[in-house]
Parts: C-alpha cells; sequence; structure tokens
C-alpha cells in the first residue's frame, strides 16, 4: 500500500539551512500553508495529506526512485525515516513490490522558482527480485533515479555497488545514481573505513550520503538530517533533467 506525506519546514528550520549553504547550492527549503499558500508560522507542523494543496503558481515535478541494496541493508527502513513514518524495528523483507511517496517543497536559486518535488520511492524485496522476472522491469520503468543502498556494518553490501551498477542500469540509461550508506549510527559495528567512502567517491565520482536508521528523541535532529538528504536527493534530480534539456553547462552544481 502506498503511503503520502507531505513535510514542510518552519522559519527556524529554513534559517539553519540558508546559512549552512555551500558554494554553488541551488535548492534550499521552503514553507507555504497548504490551505492558502500563505508562509507558515513557527508553530506549524508538518501534516499527513493524501496531497498538499499548494498554489497554482508552484509548479509540480515527480521523480521515480528505485531503491537498490542486498536484503537487510535497511531500505525500508531507510524510506521509513525520509517519510516521517515508524521505523520498523525487525527485519521483514519486503513482499513484492512498496512504494511511498514523499512531497518536498524547494527553491531553485538560480531562477528564484519554487517547485514541488513528488518523490515516488519504490522498494521490491531481494526475494522477489529474483523469483518474478517482472519485479525488476517494473521498478526500472521510466525510473529517473537508482538509489544504492549498502549497510556500514555489512562491507559486502558496499562490496556489491559496482556489480548492481551494472545489473540495474545499462549503456543508454539516463536516471541519476545515489549511494546511500546505512546504519550510519553503529560506530563500534562499522566494517567501512572513511578511505573506502573517500577512494570509492574518487574513483565513480558519485557522492556518498549516510543516514542514521534509528528515530531520534526529540525528533529535531531527525527532521534536520532528513531536509538536507531531500535537499540532496532533488538537487541530483534537477541537475539531471537541466543536463538533458541542455539549459547548463557541467560542474556548476557542487553536490552533483
Amino acid at each position: 500500500m502506498a503511503s503520502i506525506i507531505i513535510k514542510m519546514l518552519t522559519f527556524n528550520v529554513v534559517a539553519v539551512f540558508l546559512f549552512g549553504v555551500s558554494l554553488g547550492k541551488v535548492i534550499y527549503d521552503v514553507d507555504f500553508d497548504d490551505d492558502d499558500g500563505k508562509w507558515l508560522s513557527d508553530d506549524e507542523f508538518e501534516g499527513l495529506l493524501e496531497k498538499p494543496n499548494v498554489p497554482a503558481q508552484v509548479e509540480e515535478v515527480t521523480y521515480k526512485i528505485f531503491l537498490v541494496g542486498k536484503s537487510g541493508v535497511g531500505k525500508t527502513s531507510t524510506i521509513a525515516k525520509l517519510s516521517g513514518n515508524q521505523i520498523p524495528t525487525s527485519h521483514s523483507e519486503t513482499a513484492g513490490i512498496q512504494t511511498t511517496t514523499i512531497y518536498w517543497p524547494g527553491k531553485i536559486q538560480q531562477f528564484n522558482k519554487v517547485i514541488m518535488f513528488k518523490l515516488q520511492l519504490w522498494d521490491a524485496g531481494e526475494g522477489a527480485l529474483k523469483k518474478f522476472d517482472h519485479i525488476q522491469p517494473a521498478c526500472l520503468e521510466k525510473c529517473d533515479c537508482t538509489m544504492y543502498l549498502f549497510s556500514f556494518v555489512d562491507k559486502s553490501s558496499f562490496d556489491d555497488i559496482p556489480q548492481n551498477f551494472g545489473r540495474f542500469s545499462g549503456p543508454k540509461d539516463t536516471s541519476c545514481k545515489i549511494i546511500m550508506g546505512t546504519k550510519f549510527d553503529q560506530h563500534a559495528h562499522t566494517e567501512i573505513t572513511q578511505r573506502d567512502i573517500r577512494d570509492f567517491e574518487q574513483n565513480w565520482k558519485i557522492p556518498i550520503l549516510k543516514i542514521r536508521n534509528i528515530p531520534d528523541n526529540d525528533g529535531k535532529t531527525d527532521f534536520n538530517d532528513v531536509a538536507q538528504i531531500l535537499n540532496i536527493i532533488c538537487e541530483h534530480l534537477w541537475y539531471r533533467d537541466v543536463l538533458l534539456s541542455n539549459k547548463t553547462e557541467e560542474g556548476k552544481i557542487s553536490y552533483c
């Protein structure tokens, strides 16, 4: 069953990200009320909706993101963390395909334009991918981004990434690639060094995102971490579209 969530930032959170922006960053957070398009006040929160009611002038763009990784790396818990849903406490392999939709507002600095990003996250269990031939083609059909996940406590999941590049992408593939390292909080059990991460990024020219697959007690750190990750994902997707439309030169966006 698909779940849909919208998150909106308060002005305080926006200020944190605006002052923390790195040179070349093109997407930052925006806030607007889901009823009449007015800016949110500090005491308003994100809400669970079927679809946000946004001002007519706000363009909505839809992206399909397929999550790839061996069983147990944390694909389902990563989606739960990014969408604001409860993170499962025990591992249970996804049966078939599960989709989750996240609405995430951002502002493109270059054009001073607010965009509503509709991110459709597709998760398929490793067993289902191997058992049913139609699962992988369905997940890859019209896919805009393939997100490759590995666990910091499982070195083999990290070593599998180059092999998965060939398995889930072809020579004519135009989707962007994102690497996500899960269970980043389990420092005592990590099997992947910072040198491993640095070497991979240098060899493949793909930055590695990191996520902690546990909830924080206050929720604020959780939200800040999720907002930063969603901003980077949206920036990669936007940059990919810009390159495909030949509207800019490569290298103008720092994260890509």
